[in-house]
């Protein structure tokens, strides 16, 4: 099997990196049959980026911190790993910002599509959803879009909903809501286009964000699923994605 290794700064993934390649060498991205990526989360997230529509699944061994998206890092066996090893498709979302100089700009999401307030105001927003009005007014600090990928990510952490990897769903979630005080967010069929507009944006100011992609000042935001775009991510039959996601919803 042709395996090419990526590995983030962090030395213990450095490390790793050198013992595995003595194992099993290190092929080319172009010949390499799988991507196994060392690291954490955010390094996968890297990683999922770099090889998107390359049709090279990418499996990850947790030599980071939190190490969701990530297997258990052994590195006898390894190919026996991969060989059995559970395939996921994710699918990114795009981002299309309107910033109040009126340039556009345009970046993609594996995990989420964030808007944040620029200051001590908070972020007044109205959103629709295919053309249709949903919300005029919402006063909040933020507001974000999540994949199923990035449910268990900071949309957990705003108290949005964990959806399986599989669900034809986003996770509409805001982020300490004032008004409408009881708007705890939506979920959202993954084939509508959500647009925010930002209302009071010299007076209010807002960044939007995509994984680790920063736009400040936007007026307007538009997130749709990228169908035309993929990648496949591989886990552990006996740690697997519906596994992970069952667990996390039985923490407490």
């Amino acid at each position: 099997m042709k395996i090419a290794f990526v590995a983030s700064d962090a030395p213990d993934a450095k490390s790793a990196m050198a013992d595995l390649e003595k194992l099993y060498g290190n092929a080319t991205r172009d010949e390499a049959e799988v991507v196994v990526a060392l690291g954490g989360d955010g390094f996968m997230l890297h990683t999922l980026h770099q090889f998107m529509n390359s049709g090279t699944p990418i499996y990850g061994m947790n030599k980071g911190t939190v190490g969701f998206l990530m297997n258990e890092y052994r590195s006898e066996f390894l190919e026996e790993r991969l060989s059995a090893a559970l395939k996921n498709t994710i699918r990114p979302l795009h981002m299309e910002v309107e910033d109040k100089a009126g340039k556009i700009h345009h970046a993609k999401a594996i995990n989420e599509v964030s808007l944040f307030r620029q200051s001590y105001q908070a972020a007044s927003l109205s959103i629709t959803t295919d053309g249709k009005q949903r919300l005029d007014t919402l006063i909040c600090d933020g507001v974000l879009v999540a994949t199923p990928a990035g449910s268990t990510a900071y949309n957990l952490s705003a108290h949005g909903p964990i959806l399986p990897l599989d669900a034809p769903l986003l996770a509409l979630t805001p982020v300490s809501p004032f008004r409408p005080r009881r708007w705890r967010g939506a979920l959202l069929p993954s084939s509508v286009e959500v647009v925010i507009n930002i209302n009071e944006p010299d007076k209010r100011p807002v960044n939007a964000v995509a994984d680790n992609t920063e736009i400040k000042s936007a007026i307007r935001v538009s997130v749709k699923l990228e169908t035309e775009m993929e990648v496949t991510i591989l886990f552990d039959p006996d740690h697997s994605w519906d596994d992970r996601i069952l667990a996390e919803q039985f923490q407490y």
